[in-house]
């Protein structure tokens, strides 16, 4: 099992959800979150003073799913999540040990 986070453009949030559910990733998890790349930031004017944004809005979404599935996953977030332009984003693939479901007790890749 693999666990892939995707950081993305937060506009590309529902298209690359539908991506994914079309691979067969039945469950998904989504946290707004901020950074910077090679993007840098951007200046942006308040009140006629100019100040720096570092930090941009991004989202971060994680998926637990069969090693199977993770070359089709990452092709679907990729298609669906670029834009071509910098900022785009970023995907991660770790390995998962273990996952158990609370609820059942279920394990490994019958809990996902």
């Amino acid at each position: 099992m693999k666990k892939i986070e995707a950081i993305i453009k937060p506009f590309k949030l529902d298209e690359v959800r539908e991506a994914l559910s079309e691979v067969g990733v039945t469950g998904l998890t989504v946290t707004e979150v901020k950074g910077f790349g090679r993007q840098k930031g951007h200046t942006e004017l308040y009140r006629g003073a100019e100040y720096v944004v570092d930090f941009l809005p991004k989202i971060k979404i994680e998926v637990v799913i069969a090693d199977h599935v993770v070359e089709q996953a990452i092709d679907a977030v990729i298609k669906a999540a670029r834009t071509g332009k910098i900022g785009d984003g970023k995907i991660f693939v770790m390995p998962v040990e273990q996952v158990v479901r609370i609820r059942t007790g279920e394990t490994d890749e019958a809990a996902i």
